[in-house]
Formats: C-alpha cells, structure tokens, sequence
C-alpha cells in the first residue's frame, strides 16, 4: 500500500505520517515543495525511516501533480497542503484560489487521468460555514464563507463532488474544525497564545521585563479538537465502503479569552480582566499587563462562532475525539514552556 501526502510537513501531514507507519504497513510519500530553506522539523525524526520518502511537488503546477500521480500510483493521496491562514487571506486571495482551489483541481484531474483507483483526501475547514445559522453546524448547513480562505475551501469541496459524481472517484472531503497541536504553526492564535505565556513564565521566573501577549476577538467561539485524534478520523474516511464527507469536530465552543485563561493558569499563573473594548487588558496579580488587545488583528469579517455536529462520524464512523479542550490546551503549554 502506497500513500502519497501532500503538506506532509504541516502538523496534519507530519501526524498523518506518523500514524501510517506506526499503524499500517503503508510505503509513505511525502510530496514537498522545494524550498531555498527547507523546513521539515515536524518530519526530521521520519528521515531514516525505510518507508517513508520525499518526492518534490507543487500543488499549484498542475504538470508536476500529473507526474507524480502518474509515476507514483498511489493507493491514497491525502491532500494537505495548502495556505491556511486565516488572517492573511484578505492579503493573498489569488494564493490562497491557486493552492486551496487550483491544487484539488489539479490533483482530481491527475488522479482521474493516471491513476483512477486512488482514494482522495481533500482538507476543508469550518470556516467554509462562516456566517453560521444554526449551530451545532453540520454537512445540511449552507456554506457562507466569511474570508477568501474559506470561499476557498468551499470551491474545493464543490469539486471534490463533481469529480466523485461525474467520474466515480473515491474523493472526500473532510470539514475539520479546529484543530490543534504541539506542531501547530507560530503564527495560529493558538500556539501565539501558549508560546507567549512560557515566554512570559520564563520571564517572571528569571525577573526579566517582557511584552504582553496581544490578540484581537477574544471572544471569538470556537470548536477546539486535538490534531491526532482527526488523523484517525480522516483515515476512516478514506476507507468506507463508499465515499461520503463527514465533519470532525468535538460538539463543544470555546472563546480566545478561555484559551488565554487556561494556558496562564496551566504555569500557575492568574489574572484578571480589566477594561472594554479595545482597552481591555488581562491583569497580573501585582497588576503588571499580561494581554492587550490589537485592533489589527480583527478581520475585515469576523466569524463569532463555529461549532461542529460529529454525530454522523461518531455513528458511521465509530469516531469521536478523545483529548479535551483542557487536555489540549495544557499538552501545548506545556510543551512551548520545556522548550523555552
């Protein structure tokens, strides 16, 4: 069994990796960009692994997928890769059409040419929801995308189901909402979050002045799951008897300001509120600045709140998330705060 993985040194694609190797017998590879500076620290531990390889690819080149797939065979193509931050979709929203959008494109088109009986994974997200109706938020609620990435990841669900009708392809896409990790990227509000305050515990602990964390909506709500435990949830869908989408979430909402009280209290450390609006603050107990609030880091349209409906995955899939927020959010402080 072969299984390609794009995105592969993301936090989904690096998790994904793993729990092939560990779990299955499968012959892994990893389709990566070339890069000047290549960054594979979430993948460096798998180098030596005999079944585990990197081939380069660019999802936005559409030449070098048709390639790889043609070459390759793959019995899976698990497609990670994309841009998929949020907050720099305003800035990029050709970027982010060419590498979410174009890429499934791309890969649907060389799977349906060279390699018909690979089964597909398309990454989607909550934020295809975006001005929600209704929650919790299932696959019968309209997508009302609130950002270019989101309108994004609905143009690629819209194709994965052209592509499975029209040509009975094994392709699924899988509307994860938010998930996190010790391999979340620095610039996601979550590891913003829990890599500031060890820095701010570090700090206090060796009486050294710092700079308070700073965020925008603090009470932005949001389904907040643990990464590896969708990983097992996506594999499952690649391996029904027919291709269905399905929604990963953990049925629950948290806000920003939840996160930031947690991850504090997780080093022992306490605070209060103070203030409104944009002058809201997060106080110490002797009254030294912990968070501000930043206008620029509010989006040009906010999504308040996003929660998922996992019963049909917990029904058909026999998943359900298995790390609680808490969990989640003390694994991730914890690990920012031993590397500090």
């Amino acid at each position: 069994m072969k299984v390609l993985i794009t995105g592969v040194t993301g936090q989904d694609g690096s998790l994904m990796a793993d729990y092939l190797l560990k779990n299955t017998g499968a012959e892994v590879v990893g389709g990566v960009r070339r890069l000047s500076v290549p960054n594979h620290a979430n993948i460096e531990h798998l180098k030596g692994n005999s079944r585990f390889r990197l081939v380069s690819l660019d999802v936005t080149d559409p030449e070098s997928i048709s390639g790889i797939v043609k070459t390759e065979q793959p019995d899976y193509y698990i497609n990670f890769a994309a841009n998929s931050f949020v907050g720099t979709s305003w800035d990029m929203p050709v970027n982010h059409f060419q590498t979410n959008t174009l890429g499934v494109l791309y890969s649907l088109e060389a799977i349906r040419k060279h390699s018909p009986r690979t089964r597909f994974y398309s990454a989607g997200s909550s934020e295809q929801f975006g001005d929600v109706d209704y929650s919790p938020q299932d696959l019968n609620h309209p997508f009302k995308p609130r950002s270019p990435y989101g309108a994004s990841k609905c143009a690629a669900h819209h194709l994965v189901k052209v592509y499975r009708e029209s040509y009975n392809l094994y392709a699924v896409q899988g509307i994860l909402f938010n998930h996190e990790g010790v391999r979340r990227g620095e610039e996601f509000v979550t590891r913003k979050i829990t890599k500031k305050v060890a820095e701010i515990k570090s700090a206090m602990e060796t009486g050294q002045i710092f700079e308070p964390l700073t965020l925008g909506n603090l009470d932005s709500k949001r389904d907040w799951s643990d990464a590896e435990d969708f990983i097992i949830g996506i594999w499952r869908m690649l391996n029904q008897d027919r291709p269905k989408d399905y929604v990963l979430a953990s049925n629950e909402c948290h806000t920003i300001r939840e996160f930031v009280e947690l991850s504090f209290a997780t080093l022992g450390i306490r605070g209060v509120w103070s203030g409104s609006g944009f002058n809201e603050v997060y106080l110490s107990s002797d009254n030294v600045v912990l968070v501000r609030v930043n206008e620029q880091f509010f989006r040009p349209a906010e999504v308040d709140l996003l929660m998922g409906d996992n019963s049909a995955a917990i029904r058909e899939l026999s998943w359900e998330p298995k790390i609680s927020f808490r969990d989640l959010v003390e694994k991730m402080t914890f690990s920012d705060y031993n590397r500090t």
